[in-house]
């Protein structure tokens, strides 16, 4: 199979991890987008008979450390966004509000950064813990207790909106 053809293939789970990165539609098919656009510049460096799934999950994983890099400068240097918050039409509120994910979605958004990732790549996409692990650059024993951790959360806050 085509290198372009696999990566089609795999762009509804690309799409999903970074809605679960994002927690925002727009920031996340603007990383969806960065993605795909670093791995066809950088399609040399990855080896044929490797898995594109885990090659394309650790490029948009990176790629999102650094937009929450550049976002954490940028609010030390910008107006924090509350500061806006009365300017406007309120009538957005009632719009997000309707667009928004259901329940699992909220829950999910409320997991912290370690606990939503492990949590997406395991239980979201299928990912074995080990190739989880690899993905996210840490060991499988804290793989594991970021999956339980965030399974537990995810538990509690679903038990709540019920």
């Amino acid at each position: 199979m085509a290198f372009e053809d696999e990566m089609l293939a795999l762009l509804p789970r690309l799409r999903r991890f970074a809605h679960a990165l994002a927690r925002n539609a727009a920031d996340a098919d603007d990383l969806c987008q960065a993605a795909i656009e670093r791995a066809l510049k950088s399609r040399t460096q990855w080896q044929p008979g490797t898995r594109l799934d885990s090659w394309m999950y650790r490029i948009m994983r990176n790629l999102w450390i650094d937009t929450a890099r550049a976002r954490s400068r940028a609010a030390q240097t910008f107006v924090a966004e509350e500061a806006g918050a009365s300017v406007g039409d309120r009538g957005d509120k009632a719009v997000e509000a309707a667009i928004e994910l259901g329940n699992v979605g909220r829950a999910m958004n409320q997991l912290p950064d370690e606990q939503r990732e492990a949590v997406a790549l395991v239980l979201v996409e299928g990912f074995a813990y080990k190739e989880a692990a690899e993905i996210l650059d840490i060991p499988m024993g804290t793989l594991t207790s970021r999956l339980v951790r965030g399974r537990e959360a995810l538990m509690t806050k679903l038990g709540e909106a019920a």
